[in-house]
């Protein structure tokens, strides 16, 4: 390649990347997740668009892009070569805006976790759930959203709190996670 290119990533439907370089580094591809069982996807299941991975940078190989960077790092004894620094688990598709699976089915999953809280009342729990879809974007409703959802599960607790963590880590915005989980 003579140009500068995004590589399509492959990813399983519940948001474990298996691969961010299927199409130039194919060995690495599988059918299905070897965390959770779950069938993998490389094209957005509502405009097929690719999913954006890897950014290959230049008319370098994998090879030679590697090479250069153990010449650069070659003075620093630890150094490791980690291809997956600074990419992150996207959460809506850069060609049509539409949520990817494991965005959908952690939205559910914390929807249905925001029904079984019983120390909020059926008010403040649609509140929660309405507050959802905009932690997950970054919009200007963002900050206001984020911050009720933070009032509201810390009324619910810390088990629940905890429950809503490991269920939205991956997907929320940036600015939601600052708001919410500041540490």
């Amino acid at each position: 390649m003579n140009e500068s290119w995004y590589d399509t990533a492959q990813i399983c439907t519940n948001g474990h990347v298996i691969n961010w370089m299927s199409v130039s580094r194919p060995d690495y591809n599988r059918g299905f997740c070897g965390k959770c069982g779950a069938s993998t996807v490389t094209n957005c299941q509502y405009c097929n668009a690719k999913i954006m991975g890897y950014y290959h940078v230049g008319r370098f190989t994998i090879e030679e892009h590697k090479k250069r960077m153990r010449e650069i790092l070659h003075p620093l004894p630890n150094a490791t070569l980690d291809y997956n620094t600074g990419l992150t688990l996207p959460s809506f598709c850069s060609g049509c805006g539409k949520p990817y699976p494991w965005t959908e089915t952690k939205l559910k999953a914390a929807q249905e976790l925001s029904d079984e809280i019983e120390n909020l009342s059926p008010e403040e729990r649609e509140m929660l759930k309405k507050s959802l879809d905009d932690i997950v974007r970054d919009t200007p409703q963002t900050t206001v959203a984020a911050t009720r959802f933070k009032k509201l599960v810390t009324k619910a607790g810390p088990v629940v709190a905890d429950g809503f963590r490991k269920i939205l880590v991956d997907v929320l915005s940036e600015t939601a996670k600052k708001i919410i989980w500041p540490s």
